[in-house]
């Protein structure tokens, strides 16, 4: 079994900055792709960025030049570095993992419980 457990989500005013963090743990043999999403009240979900195990990133036009994904994949961990935030960014942020289950043999989707973030003054 493989769980994805996130952390840094909160309150912080338009312009501020917060660091999400994302770890996975359980029966891993490798993990390809890591990513955030996110979900607004009434909204669907949607892809904020993802990284490969390389390092290649992809990010969604509306975060581009503010948020960074990295990834430590020593510690099977993935980083979302969040800064001018805008009310619009209002979400809970959900990370997501493409995991080589060891038991299963195979790669499976994992997502974390998600972690509130909201922006206001």
């Amino acid at each position: 079994q493989v769980q994805l457990v996130e952390s840094g989500g909160g309150l912080v005013q338009p312009g501020g900055s917060l660091r999400l963090s994302c770890a996975a743990s359980g029966s891993i043999f490798s993990i390809s792709a890591m990513g955030w999403y996110r979900q607004a009240p009434g909204k669907q979900r949607e892809l904020v960025a993802d990284i490969t195990n390389g390092g290649r990133t992809n990010y969604n036009e509306s975060v581009k030049g503010r948020f960074t994904i990295s990834r430590d994949n020593a510690k099977n961990t993935v980083y979302l570095q969040m800064n001018s935030l805008k009310p619009e960014d209002t979400a809970v942020y959900y990370c997501n993992a493409d995991v080589f289950e060891v038991n299963v043999a195979g790669f499976l989707e994992v997502w974390g419980q998600g972690t509130l973030v909201t922006v206001s003054s």
